[in-house]
């Protein structure tokens, strides 16, 4: 999506709620994907993801695009979102239990569900050298895990990562050097 493009849709979503829908659609896919690689777990991710997209809708009228594009503002909240749960021995999605209490947006969330998971979960299973790269992976520090897992499951560019994990780019280079050997060690 443009530069352009961005900056209309947030200026949409500001007036427009509805309009949040064409960013949900947009990187939702791609979002939970990187969420899901990184716990392989479909239900927790479904939950971080959803609590991603929630407290974006919740802030988007506070967010500005100086800096920082509208996918990297996401990637970041769901790294933030991951490194709670990864610090804290039970994620609780705050912002979604209070969705989940409204039994109409229960039965939005719950659509096709099935579906998904058994798709994601089959499509998990058939790469066993990325389940043993991911279990080695978690045994990481949670740097070197974001680093990696933004770089080579999510495909972005050492810039990109910089702006998603507001660190210089000489530093995303240097915890993906130093992670990369630390993984080649682990295997």
């Amino acid at each position: 999506m443009s530069p352009d493009h961005e900056a209309k849709l947030v200026e949409q979503c500001r007036t427009d709620p509805a309009a949040f829908g064409e960013v949900f659609d947009c990187w939702y896919k791609p979002v939970f994907g990187y969420i899901m690689r990184r716990t392989a777990d479909y239900d927790l991710s479904r939950d971080i993801a959803a609590e991603t997209f929630l407290k974006a809708f919740l802030k988007i009228g506070s967010f500005r695009l100086r800096g920082i594009s509208l996918s990297a503002w996401l990637y970041r909240i769901a790294t933030n979102e991951l490194n709670m749960y990864y610090r804290s021995s039970k994620y609780q999605p705050q912002s979604l239990q209070q969705l989940l209490e409204n039994p109409q947006m229960e039965k939005l969330l719950h659509q096709d569900a099935d579906e998904e998971r058994e798709l994601l979960e089959n499509e998990l299973k058939a790469h066993n050298d990325y389940n043993q790269i991911r279990i080695n992976l978690l045994k990481l520090d949670i740097k070197y895990q974001e680093v990696i897992a933004l770089r080579y499951f999510e495909q972005k560019t050492n810039s990109e990562i910089s702006e998603i994990l507001d660190k210089n780019e000489g530093t995303v280079k240097s915890l993906l050097s130093r992670g990369l050997e630390k993984l080649r060690n682990m295997l």
